[in-house]
């Protein structure tokens, strides 16, 4: 006949899903290899995951009813003539339990003092609670979003325990991030304990961290921004207007009066990312430059040029 999988539980065949639960949350706790050092708890403590994991599930527990464990592990018909998949246990019976409890150790809620003194060789301290590590995420943000500041709609998704205290579920959450003017690349937002919940452990914070999208004309270097402008060589040696958008829409006209050579900058100021300490206070603009060369010059512009320079 097989294993019969409601005996490992000690439940009837019309035992509900509540009835399942409470039976295996009670074994469980009493065979977990962590609580029971008997020889063969080990192997029931899996024999009982093992039968939570097929009883829990509705379509594999009506494929059991029905065909019993030869039929499940083995395959039924399908309707093109064939056999379907068979059943075949994972193995991991911790993974049950935790998907069960929503963590890998419930005992310091669910048993009482002297239960945990003995479960873990009366070491004191050991149930207690402890906080999950913090998650980091990136919040990666153009730099029209940093220059003006914006509101950000980030969805998590993290287990959260059901209302019997005992299992839990996985459930989406929306977190709003208010992002101020200026804020820098490594600018960390924290949530508090919106990670993973529990019955053993308190819940992670959850921990966004700035990063700068790249842009396609500046590139920013703490509060300044840096823009380079390619220009002609003739231009860059008698001197031209350039042509500079703004991250707020104007369009700046900047002189350039000097000879421009390949380290020349020039530095506009109060024109780069607001402080984030106080955004009326702003970095500068630099501007630098990709000199263009000509690919050839005629021989009259050769001589041209050297009598302007004197060569």
């Amino acid at each position: 006949m097989g294993v019969d999988y409601y005996s490992v539980l000690g439940i009837t065949r019309n035992a509900g899903d509540s009835d399942i639960k409470k039976a295996y949350r009670k074994l469980a706790l009493k065979y977990h290899p962590d609580k029971n050092k008997e020889p063969g708890a080990v192997e029931k403590f899996r024999h009982i995951s093992e039968a939570y994991d097929v009883l829990s599930c509705a379509k594999k527990r009506a494929t059991y009813d029905r065909y019993g464990e030869e039929g499940l592990k083995g395959g039924i018909p399908s309707e093109n003539g064939g056999f379907t998949k068979g059943y075949v246990f994972h193995g991991n019976a911790e993974k049950v339990f935790r998907d069960f409890f929503g963590g890998s150790n419930p005992f310091a809620d669910l048993l009482g003092e002297n239960d945990i003194m003995s479960a873990f060789g009366g070491i004191h301290g050991r149930g207690r609670k402890k906080q999950d590590p913090a998650i980091e995420r990136d919040l990666h943000l153009t730099l029209e979003e940093i220059f003006h500041g914006c509101t950000k709609k980030m969805k998590i998704s993290r287990r959260v325990m059901n209302e019997d205290g005992h299992t839990s579920s996985i459930r989406d959450k929306i977190l709003t991030i208010n992002v101020r003017p200026g804020w820098k690349a490594g600018t960390k937002i924290t949530f508090p304990q919106e990670g993973d919940q529990g019955p053993n452990n308190i819940p992670a914070d959850i921990v966004f961290v700035v990063r700068d999208k790249p842009h396609v004309l500046y590139k920013r270097s703490e509060n300044d921004l840096v823009y380079v402008a390619k220009i002609p060589l003739g231009k860059a040696l008698i001197g031209c207007s350039i042509e500079v958008p703004t991250l707020d829409g104007r369009l700046l006209n900047i002189p350039i009066n000097d000879i421009v050579h390949p380290k020349y900058k020039k530095t506009v100021p109060s024109e780069g990312m607001p402080s984030s300490k106080n955004p009326t206070q702003r970095g500068d603009m630099i501007i630098e430059f990709d000199i263009q060369f000509p690919d050839k010059l005629t021989p009259e512009k050769k001589q041209l040029i050297r009598q302007a320079l004197l060569v």
